[in-house]
């Protein structure tokens, strides 16, 4: 997983809990990375998951919550530093559906060894977009905040079901987006 995503992860940590907090669950977790993370480098998605968990268990906040947390703060983020992405797209569901097929497309020119999770989308609507996230790793919750992250930039309303699909070795999970109020 790609440094940026857990230089990002800790810098909403911080803000919420305080250096020293932060600081602690990193030293209690014993990551073979020691915790220091380059927005380039590469590291184990295990490593985020148990600064995640580490963070949950001194915020009482679920590991579930803080993984949606943090998809809305990856948002805007990327809303910050790719703002160009964000422009040439009509709405939400527009940039919902141009991950796969443009995002991703652009992250692996620049970084060929990220792996990146696999989008498959379908319109069932002008104002519904079914959306399918497939990855091995777990974090079907940090997408459903990047997706409720995406539609607040766009000042978009929805509503969003998300159904488990997992197979072993495989996170899946379904989600419906029905556009409920526009700008």
């Amino acid at each position: 997983m790609k440094g940026i995503i857990f230089v990002e992860l800790l810098a909403m940590a911080e803000d919420m809990l305080g250096e020293e907090v932060v600081d602690a669950v990193i030293a209690a977790a014993d990551l073979p990375s020691g915790g220091a993370y380059t927005s380039v480098g590469q590291y184990p998605c295990a490593e985020l998951v148990a600064i995640v968990n580490g963070l949950s268990g001194v915020s009482q906040v679920p590991a579930e919550e803080l993984q949606r947390l943090f998809g809305h703060w990856m948002m805007k983020s990327f809303a910050t530093h790719y703002g160009a992405l964000f422009a040439h797209n009509a709405g939400a569901l527009d940039m919902l559906e141009s991950i796969e097929g443009e995002i991703h497309v652009e992250v692996r020119k620049l970084y060929p060894d990220a792996e990146l999770p696999n989008f498959d989308t379908e319109r069932s609507g002008p104002d519904r977009l079914n959306m399918v996230y497939r990855s091995p790793r777990g974090l079907s919750h940090f997408c459903h905040g990047l997706i409720e992250g995406c539609l607040a930039h766009y000042d978009t309303s929805a509503e969003i079901a998300a159904r488990d699909r997992s197979v072993p070795g495989m996170t899946m999970t379904a989600f419906d987006i029905q556009v409920t109020e526009r700008p």
